[in-house]
């Protein structure tokens, strides 16, 4: 399953950060998250200029592309995404996230990521207002809320953000389109639940995978269960 209109909605995916892993044994993490039931791997690239952080970048990723048939979600914290769409792509992205905040024209992003055969999502920061990307909702395949400050794992949720997931949520259903909405920062068991009372789908979380006391299958149930106990609230 390589594109994201595939996967099933009105149910949580879960997309576990690759950057909470161990990097000693990367194949092994990436096979227990996929065992543990997660739809999707999370690759966060950063350039030290649009975050302050430096990660890794395709060769990593081609690497891992040989491992798993995961669908890999590429969240591209870089100030020129245009400039390493092609590479990205043919190290196996299958969803290049992009920053609105980086230095490239966004419509041109968008065209060439289409172009190169994968999605497309579009990406903000907490400072950076939802209404934003409003302009791109209907050219785009994901969008993706960031609930902490981008840079780096393991910080605290900032439940000040989910109004835009909400706001996100309704324009996308008044301008009826198919774009699914992701949550990345602090997501865990505690607050999963918040996340997709707003209306997100996907839910990115590295710490709370790979780091749980209980194991990567307790985690991604635990994440996957947030749908079920709202679909039960709500009746």
């Amino acid at each position: 399953m390589n594109r994201l209109a595939d996967f099933p909605r009105k149910k949580i995916l879960v997309s576990p950060s690759l950057l909470a892993a161990d990097f000693g044994c990367l194949e092994s993490q990436i096979t227990q998250v996929a065992a543990a039931g997660a739809e999707m791997l999370h690759l966060d690239v950063m350039d030290g200029a649009l975050v302050p952080n430096i990660s890794f970048g395709a060769p990593v990723i081609k690497a891992l592309r040989k491992k798993s048939s995961l669908y890999f979600d590429v969240h591209l914290m870089i100030e020129h995404p245009l400039r390493y769409a092609r590479m990205f792509r043919e190290a196996g992205a299958d969803l290049e996230t992009f920053h609105i905040e980086c230095a490239d024209d966004i419509d041109a992003v968008i065209a060439a990521v289409h172009a190169l055969g994968a999605d497309v999502g579009i990406s903000l920061k907490p400072a950076t207002p939802a209404e934003a990307i409003f302009p791109y909702l209907d050219k785009i395949d994901l969008v993706l809320v960031m609930t902490v400050e981008p840079g780096f794992g393991g910080q605290s949720f900032m439940a000040d953000q989910l109004p835009k997931v909400t706001a996100f949520r309704r324009e996308i259903a008044r301008r009826k389109l198919d774009v699914r909405i992701q949550v990345a920062g602090g997501v865990d068991g505690k607050t999963v639940g918040a996340c997709a009372a707003a209306g997100a789908e996907i839910m990115v979380a590295g710490t709370a995978v790979f780091r749980h006391p209980q194991g990567m299958v307790a985690a991604v149930s635990s994440l996957k269960a947030a749908r079920s106990a709202l679909d039960a609230d709500l009746h």
